[in-house]
């Protein structure tokens, strides 16, 4: 029954195995190439000889070096067979018909299916025994889950019990802790209440002192207690304890101001005492900071914890200002009297010396608020504007002395001085250095510059009116060419050799002002009868002297000989410079320039009156170049704007008026009066005067002047000929007539020789008379030469114009009788005599 089953078994296997190349539906089909290569394999086992590891050493019938023959196979096959039957237990049985081929067979492929099927088998038997075990394991664990599921049954019950207890056990905790909150909350909002008895109880207690380290922690702990009171106005009773606090507060800030007050009264009452028992004002002044600064520790300690709490609250604000006011007015107290006091008595000491005073009055206050400055800090610790208050109060002390005596003062170089003083010294070097002690100070000294540059100003107007436009000159001022001769002689005595004269003329004037050592000394006129003039105290500013001129020359040698109010005008503009705001400086020294040039035209017409017209327009020149010289040093622009009215469309506009009466009130368009408001309104005009250009167009007016006087000086006769014939020649032109000059009275030949006489005579003998001149005013040869450049031209050209008209006019006997003189001729007389 068993063989029957595995039969059936292995027929089962053999059909599936069939499945695998069924044709309809395949289960593991081969690819065309997989099958080409079976085929490929079959074909090459067919031809491969039998491997040499089989048993068929045994037969003996070959051996491995040779190979086998057809009867080998033969005798091979039979052996095989009969051990294929022996291996079957069919040795004895014969297979004799078809029946027993196919038993034989049959149990040839039981035989090989159950040596295909022994490992499998094996392995089922395998299984077998591990499913066996895997039931027992699983019975086991069954009943372990059985038993696992009551204790988790348990444990939850368990779990859940203590659980609760933990629940409940957190739950307590968390009462507790709040109520330990609650109860530390309120004892710490009841600390900030319970502070105020023992505050209380420290201030009252007599051994509490300001001074000591116990005012600290009292004046932070009210801070606390009123800052958190105030932003908790919800609590219970915190309007009265806010009341209460606040009442603390204002008790311990009197408690800092009575020592406040007392400690800076003390001071003052030493010092006080010790002046009035020290006869020396020096030692009494020195008190007044020495004694104060001993106490200063004990106010400041106080202070600084004030000043730390200002914004804290009003209490520490009013407390501050209270300790201010109260300071100050005990400074004033002792400062204000003995400054007011050495104010006047400097005043008295220099009465009249206006500039030591100020000078020396300023450096006392200087002094005076620079001590008050540190003096302030070793008490405070912040600046105050009430700081700034004291000082400027006992500078004001020096101001309202000074004041007077600078509406008084007359002399420009006093105001000149002051100014420098102010500007420069105390402004410039001490304000500037200490701006913060010395800011009081700085605006009281403004004040005063402001008086002075006022006062100077106004006085320099005057200056300008009085000494310059109106100067009368007397004699000695206008005494050209004698007083250049004159001063030319002194200077030929004190130096043999003669000076070199061939500079230009800017860098003249500016050697005439180089040798102006002595600025401070008295600069009178040259007649002495105009008085003592300004003293200067500024140089007048100048190009540098060039190194070829000598500088040992005495300073009157050419500065004296400047016109009086050229060297007024100039001082003056030098003063004003560095002492006046830049507009107002250009108003005065425009206004000054014009004075001068006036006053220069007077001094012209009386030089003209008394000597001639050649010394009037050198006198001239040569001041109006000092003039153009001198001011371009200054770097400002001479040119000031005037606004005027122009009212004469206003006269237009009424003359239309009176002429259309009749439409005076007209109510349509035409009416006259609206017509006279709108057209008759004066339009403001504006423009500006240039007093620089005034001197150069004065200058070049001279200039040409001079050039035509010199000019006629020597050819007069001669262009009174030429214009004679030239107007005869114009007329024949014009008119066509044929008009023979040489026939008229005036041009006969011999009529123009004595013309021609008389000029050349007239150059020869003028001509360094003139030369003469222009080197005696101008002294510069370049100067000279360009004035004398036209001059010679006009020569020149007349001479030219007399030689043709006598080529033209006159035959060649004619021409010789009249001489001219050829142009080369007329240029060697004018270089010889040159």
């Amino acid at each position: 029954m068993a063989e029957s089953t595995k039969m059936r078994n292995a027929k089962v296997i053999r059909e599936k195995l069939s499945y695998w190349e069924h044709k309809g539906d395949p289960k593991a089909p081969l690819s065309d190439i997989q099958k080409d290569s079976f085929m490929e394999l079959a074909t090459i086992a067919s031809t491969r000889p039998l491997p040499i590891e089989i048993p068929i050493d045994e037969i003996g019938m070959f051996s491995q070096n040779r190979p086998m023959l057809s009867s080998d196979f033969s005798n091979v096959g039979e052996d095989v067979i009969n051990q294929g039957f022996a291996s079957l237990n069919m040795e004895n049985e014969k297979i004799e018909n078809v029946q027993q081929f196919f038993a034989w067979f049959n149990k040839v492929e039981q035989l090989m299916d159950m040596d295909e099927e022994i490992s499998y088998k094996a392995h089922c038997d395998q299984l077998s025994e591990y499913k066996q075990q895997c039931e027992d394991v699983l019975q086991e664990v069954s009943r372990a889950l059985v038993h696992l599921e009551k204790l988790q049954k348990q444990h939850v019950f368990v779990s859940t019990k203590t659980n609760a207890l933990h629940e409940a056990c957190e739950e307590s905790l968390r009462e507790q802790t709040s109520l330990v909150n609650k109860a530390e909350t309120i004892t710490s909002k009841l600390s900030y209440f319970n502070e105020l008895e023992r505050i209380n109880t420290k201030l009252a207690s007599p051994t509490f002192s300001v001074t000591g380290d116990s005012l600290v922690p009292v004046l932070s702990k009210l801070d606390e207690c009123i800052t958190y009171i105030s932003s908790n106005p919800h609590f219970k009773e915190s309007q009265l304890y806010q009341t209460k606090f606040k009442g603390c507060l204002s008790k311990a800030c009197q408690l800092m101001r009575s020592s406040v007050y007392n400690t800076l009264q003390n001071s003052t009452q030493q010092v006080l005492t010790r002046k009035d028992s020290d006869s020396q004002s020096e030692n009494a002044f020195t008190l007044f900071y020495g004694n104060f600064r001993t106490s200063a520790p004990k106010v400041k300690s106080i202070m600084e914890q004030v000043e730390l709490r200002y914004n804290r609250g009003p209490e520490y604000q009013a407390l501050l200002e209270d300790c201010y006011a109260y300071y100050f007015a005990q400074r004033q107290t002792l400062l204000g009297p003995s400054v007011a006091a050495a104010v006047s008595e400097l005043a008295s000491k220099h009465v009249r010396d206006h500039c030591a005073l100020v000078r020396s009055g300023c450096a006392f206050m200087i002094h005076v608020c620079e001590d008050e400055y540190q003096l302030f800090f070793h008490f405070f610790s912040k600046p105050t504007k009430k700081l700034d208050l004291l000082l400027e109060s006992l500078s004001s002390n020096l101001y309202d002395v000074l004041r007077p005596l600078i509406i008084h003062i007359n002399h420009l170089e006093t105001l000149a001085e002051l100014c420098s003083i102010l500007k420069i010294e105390m402004l410039q070097d001490h304000v500037q250095n200490s701006p913060n002690e010395l800011k009081s100070f700085e605006t009281i000294a403004r004040q005063m510059l402001e008086d002075v540059q006022e006062r100077l100003v106004f006085r320099s107007h005057i200056y300008i009116q009085s000494d310059i436009m109106n100067y009368s000159p007397a004699p000695g001022d206008l005494a050209y060419p004698e007083k250049l001769e004159m001063m030319e002689s002194i200077a030929e005595s004190l130096k043999k050799d003669s000076l070199s004269r061939q500079s230009s003329v800017g860098s003249l004037t500016s050697q005439e002002v180089a040798n102006i050592t002595d600025t401070s000394s008295a600069i009178q006129g040259s007649n002495g009868v105009n008085g003592t003039e300004m003293r200067s105290s500024f140089p007048v500013i100048t190009n540098s002297a060039p190194s070829h001129i000598n500088s040992s020359l005495s300073p009157a040698d050419l500065h004296g000989m400047w016109y009086p109010t050229v060297r007024r005008t100039l001082v003056c503009l030098s003063k004003l410079y560095r002492c006046i705001d830049k507009a107002i400086f250009q108003g005065l020294s425009q206004e000054g320039l014009h004075a001068c040039i006036l006053s220069l035209i007077v001094a012209e017409q009386g030089i003209k009156k008394r000597k001639s017209e050649l010394d009037g327009q050198l006198f001239l020149v040569k001041h109006l170049l000092i003039l153009r010289e001198q001011i371009a040093p200054f770097h400002v622009d001479f040119s000031i704007k005037e606004t005027a009215l122009d009212f004469s469309k206003m006269r237009v506009a009424a003359y239309s008026l009176f002429s259309q009466r009749s439409r005076l009130f007209s109510v349509n368009s035409n009416n006259a009066f609206l017509e006279f408001l709108f057209e008759g309104t004066p339009q403001v005009l504006e423009h500006y005067i240039d007093s620089k250009k005034d001197v150069d167009n004065q200058l070049r007016k001279t200039c040409e002047n001079l050039i035509k006087n010199v000019t006629n000086t020597f050819i007069s006769d001669l262009n009174s000929f030429l214009t004679k014939a030239n107007v005869v020649l114009n007329l024949n032109k014009e008119e066509g007539t044929r008009i023979s000059l040489k026939q008229q009275p005036f041009a006969n030949p011999e009529k123009v020789h004595e013309i021609v006489n008389v000029t050349y005579k007239q150059v020869k003998s003028k001509l360094p008379a003139v030369l003469r001149a222009m080197s005696l005013y101008l002294s510069n040869k370049d100067t000279e030469y360009i004035l004398f450049r036209p001059i010679k031209g006009n020569v020149q050209l007349a001479f030219q114009q007399l030689e043709a008209i006598t080529k033209e006019q006159y035959t060649e006997e004619e021409q010789q009788i009249v001489a001219c003189p050829s142009v080369e001729q007329v240029n060697l007389l004018l270089s010889a005599t040159s």
